[in-house]
């Protein structure tokens, strides 16, 4: 199971997309000087807070879908099924994070102009644990792959 390299690319997206679950992700600085911090489940200062709750939700099931996936070695076809559900986790996080960096969770800020917007360096791990996923998607279809060639031999 764990000498597979699909399950250590798998853990590698259980590391990354942990640190992004409890990391923050990005900050704002409006003309006012406050600062609100973007984290998994709250867009915050320190005088007030909006919730982020679906994205901390998808962060979430993308943290425990992989983790979950490691122990299905059995079934290689489901694997790479739920590799590809994975990758569409990972592209919706993506998404919500480019949504609330940009938009700046604008109703949180009230309309406040947003001087300087600064990625921490948990918003790049979905990135590159969709590298991963990718990775280990790629592995269980070789292995697929390799099994049924030695199928045919017998």
């Amino acid at each position: 199971m764990i000498q597979r390299i699909q399950s250590l690319y798998l853990l590698m997206v259980v590391a990354l997309m942990s640190v992004t679950l409890f990391a923050p992700i990005a900050m704002f600085t409006v003309a006012s000087g406050e600062v609100f911090t973007l984290s998994a489940f709250s867009l915050s200062s320190d005088m007030q807070s909006q919730s982020t709750v679906w994205m901390g939700i998808l962060l979430s099931l993308a943290t425990a879908l992989p983790l979950v996936t490691i122990f299905l070695f059995k079934n290689r076809v489901l694997q790479v099924r739920l590799c590809a559900v994975e990758i569409v986790l990972l592209l919706g996080c993506i998404a919500f994070m480019a949504i609330y960096f940009w938009l700046s969770g604008a109703n949180a800020l009230e309309d406040a102009i947003v001087e300087h917007r600064h990625f921490g360096w948990s918003a790049i791990m979905p990135i590159v644990a969709l590298v991963f996923t990718s990775l280990a998607a790629r592995a269980t279809f070789k292995d697929e792959i390799l099994v049924r060639s030695l199928d045919r031999i017998r």
